[in-house]
């Protein structure tokens, strides 16, 4: 089964029911349960636990068959002996999707019990995420269906990954770091649902901007599917990948992890090119580069500007700009004479455009005001390093009034170097679709992933 419209049902359960559901807490089935309804969760929830009649107020199922209403999607965290029978159960309840949290199938070598549970749920039309998962989060229906942490922060990123434990642990950084997420999808050892499709789920979500995924490998013999399927995934919403396994040693520890194909780094590498996927080295990288485009939109054109307060931000700046392919516009006299306008007599109206480091709002906006009318500029790179005379917070106040204010479609991004005062500074930007990040490179580094997305758009459309 590969048709993606069978898994809606995720977006939007009427109801959910968790088999395992448990009243101890820090027990799997009381966690989930405790995560449905303290993340908001409308739609009905019912614990299904035979030695319970109660869990967490809400009335208890001795199972999912008992249940009155009808069922969408059942969580299940009963012991891995006992999930076939829970399988059968749901399909006969008309379950749509089951999200197989228990453990103890291929990654432990029981293979067959994998085989046994698909079966089971094909035989009856339903989808099966997992098993060996840590569930699944959809925050615009206030869903979150893990043991993990409970308060994800909303926004457009949509979350895949392979790796459970990395994954929760992720979800922490991510509220740690305010980094919105419109989804979250533990994959595990994929049994029947894969990374490709729901992919191609998040591609058709209004509130997903962003696909971001952490992959270890795909199944033996998939590499051309994966390239077709993501190829159309792509053309609707950019896609970033970390791919794990990558040396050696690593391919072997993804092959005893999830039993997936780590494969040849150089075949990844080509089959994402190819599908117009963008790779990140790094977590971090990940989900720099994800939060740009859930934030902003794709760059129109190639020319950007840099607008800086310190010449040595302003050149680590440009050399990342020439090692990454952005395109640094070679300013006219005309659009040097405006810039020159913005600044004291001792700065620099080139590109980078150099405020110097006794710039204070005025020279900011005034600058950007410049920047954001001359149409040769497609692209705004703002730096700022901390100085006694402008204040962060300030600073990141007007940027944001000036972009609402002027309705500002061009691509920026902001870097802005300092301590904890700039830290705030930088979660102000970023709470207001500005992405803004500690170090000039990173900010540069994910601008040129914006640009190559738009550069495989456009080849796209040449093709076609």
């Amino acid at each position: 089964m590969s048709d993606a419209s069978s898994l809606k049902v995720f977006l939007n359960p009427r109801s959910i029911a968790v088999i395992g559901a448990s009243r101890t807490p820090g027990k799997i089935g009381y966690e989930v349960v405790k995560n449905l309804i303290n993340y908001g969760y409308k739609g009905k929830i019912y614990p299904v636990n035979p030695n319970a009649t109660e869990v967490l107020g809400l009335k208890a199922y001795p199972s999912v068959l008992s249940i009155p209403d009808e069922v969408d999607v059942a969580v299940v965290t009963v012991p891995a002996q006992l999930v076939p029978q829970v399988i059968e159960e749901s399909g006969r309840k008309g379950v749509k999707v089951a999200v197989v949290i228990t453990a103890g199938f291929s990654e432990v070598g029981n293979v067959e019990l994998e085989e046994k549970i698909v079966k089971i749920a094909r035989s009856y039309g339903m989808r099966i995420l997992g098993p060996n998962i840590f569930g699944y989060v959809y925050t615009p229906a206030n869903i979150n269906a893990t043991f993990g942490p409970t308060e994800v922060v909303k926004g457009g990123i949509g979350f895949i990954t392979q790796s459970g434990a990395l994954g929760i642990a992720l979800m922490g950084w991510t509220i740690l770091h305010e980094i919105g997420l419109s989804a979250i999808f533990s994959m595990g050892n994929m049994a029947d649902i894969d990374v490709v499709e729901v992919s191609e789920l998040l591609a058709e979500d209004p509130y997903t901007k962003v696909v971001a995924i952490y992959l270890e490998g795909i199944k033996p013999g998939k590499g051309r599917e994966f390239i077709e399927r993501m190829s159309k995934v792509t053309q609707k919403k950019p896609v970033v990948v970390i791919k794990a396994g990558v040396s050696e040693r690593g391919a072997k520890a993804v092959a005893s992890h999830t039993g997936s194909l780590a494969g040849a780094d150089a075949l990844y590498e080509a089959a994402f090119k190819q599908a117009g996927i963008i790779r990140a080295r790094t977590l971090l990288e990940l989900f720099n580069i994800a939060r740009g485009f859930a934030l902003q939109p794709v760059p129109k054109g190639e020319n950007t500007v840099i607008i800086t307060n310190g010449g040595g931000a302003g050149v680590l700046a440009t050399d990342t700009a020439e090692l990454n392919g952005v395109k640094l516009l070679e300013p006219s006299q005309e659009l040097m004479d405006k810039f020159r306008q913005t600044m004291p007599w001792f700065g620099s109206p080139k590109n980078p455009v150099d405020l110097t480091g006794q710039a204070v709002v005025d020279n900011y906006i005034k600058a950007l005001k410049v920047a954001v009318e001359a149409p040769e500029i497609d692209n705004i790179v703002i730096i700022y390093c901390r100085t006694a005379v402008l204040d962060p917070m300030e600073l990141a106040k007007a940027i944001v009034e000036f972009y609402k204010e002027n309705n500002v479609t061009k691509t920026t991004v902001v870097s802005m170097i300092g301590g904890a005062d700039v830290e705030q500074a930088i979660k102000h930007l970023n709470r207001n679709s500005i992405p803004a990040y500690p170090t000039p490179e990173e900010a540069v580094f994910v601008l040129s992933r914006m640009l190559m997305y738009k550069r495989y758009l456009e080849r796209i459309k040449k093709a076609s």
